[in-house]
């Protein structure tokens, strides 16, 4: 386990977010599946009948508000995705003298944070892009958007699943506290939409894509209006298979279809459902208390987008029968899982009605098994 009690004071001074244009709806995500179903069954009936194929099963937007607490979700490019025929996003490919885009989703989301936090581009010494997926090997997303933005200094890129965001947070704040910078902006720009398999029944409405951004900086050189100290950050790895995505360059050599079976994202939901709980709540409890505090007693829980059972479920363990919306605030109903950038969302948009001296507390957790956490203190209004 890292665990990092901070020699120096370290704040959260702004966020941003970048919504994409174009929301798609459990009804629209189902009618296009089960179009798709329906013609694969009909014209493999026969392989079907003999025991040799299986047949697609049929889909509903009760069975997936049901599953996931789920209604709708932003993607970049609908009409791919709502297509039978093609059941993937089109984004077409962009000249390498072109902002790609995902730099272009995360630059648009750094503005917003860097306004929100009163710095330009020449106060930043460094970007960390963390994302549950990557558009490509190199050169680093995170050098493009610093870039694109004008930033000097360093930046790379980092993958951790889900938990991306938080263990990107928690190398910023490694970051200012041993002196190799003073702010850093950390961006997470999930384009998930292109790992989902459309034509899967259980997978195909879970992601959506979005991008959030944040300034982390000490507290010395803030100068932002909404600002959070940063208490301590805790990071926890366990390896599992339960979640896992296998495409990569290697299919290539191995001579398989790079977008087959199992190559795409795909997960044991009851397995994660019953591991990871248990574990995220223990996590989340032992950080609290370790930075001071009770956690029945703090009034915010800012935490991974996934599952709205899953959160339920970690929240009553965390507060008992106090847990509610409003300590732990919901965003996935409209946004879907958007991989690491859940929790971020959720305190971009939920934190406004907190007071100097409340806590709060951001987490993820994924694929890995990985879990990041950071408690947080108001500390202006």
């Amino acid at each position: 386990m890292s665990d990092n009690k901070l020699p120096h004071s370290v704040v959260i001074s702004g966020t941003g977010l970048w919504t994409p244009p174009h929301s798609i709806s459990n009804e629209e995500l189902v009618e296009a599946y089960n179009r798709f179903a329906e013609q694969f069954n009909t014209e493999h009936a026969a392989a079907i009948e003999a025991g040799e194929v299986a047949a697609k099963p049929l889909s509903s937007a009760e069975f997936i508000e049901k599953a996931s607490g789920i209604k709708s979700r932003y993607v970049v490019s609908p009409e791919g995705i709502l297509d039978p025929q093609r059941m993937r996003p089109f984004l077409p490919e962009r000249a390498d003298d072109e902002l790609c885009l995902q730099a272009e989703m995360g630059v648009t989301a750094a503005k917003d944070a860097l306004a929100a936090a009163g710095k330009k581009p020449g106060d930043i010494d460094a970007v960390i892009v963390g994302a549950s997926y990557l558009q490509r090997a190199y050169p680093a997303i995170a050098i493009e958007i610093q870039d694109a933005l004008g930033i000097d200094g360093f930046a790379f890129d980092m993958e951790v699943a889900c938990s991306s965001a938080t263990f990107a947070l928690q190398r910023a704040v490694d970051a200012i506290c041993s002196g190799s910078a003073g702010a850093v902006l950390v961006v997470n720009p999930e384009l998930a939409s292109p790992q989902i398999d459309f034509t899967d029944r259980d997978s195909h409405f879970i992601f959506g894509d979005v991008a959030v951004a944040t300034v982390v900086e000490r507290r010395e050189t803030c100068t932002s209006s909404d600002a959070w100290e940063i208490l301590g950050t805790r990071a926890k790895t366990v390896f599992s298979n339960n979640i896992r995505s296998n495409f990569g360059y290697t299919a290539r050599a191995a001579d398989v279809d790079p977008f087959g079976d199992g190559k795409l994202f795909r997960q044991n939901g009851r397995k994660v459902f019953k591991e990871v709980c248990p574990m995220a709540a223990a996590h989340i409890e032992e950080h609290v208390r370790d930075t001071g505090g009770e956690p029945a007693e703090l009034p915010r829980y800012w935490l991974h987008q996934a599952n709205i059972n899953m959160n339920n479920l970690i929240a009553k363990k965390l507060m008992g029968d106090a847990a509610s919306a409003e300590r732990a605030p919901v965003v996935l109903d409209r946004y879907a899982n958007t991989g690491c950038a859940g929790s971020v969302i959720a305190f971009h948009l939920h934190r406004e009605d907190l007071q100097p001296g409340d806590r709060g507390v951001i987490c993820s957790f994924g694929a890995g098994y990985s879990i990041g956490s950071l408690v947080v203190e108001k500390i202006r209004a």
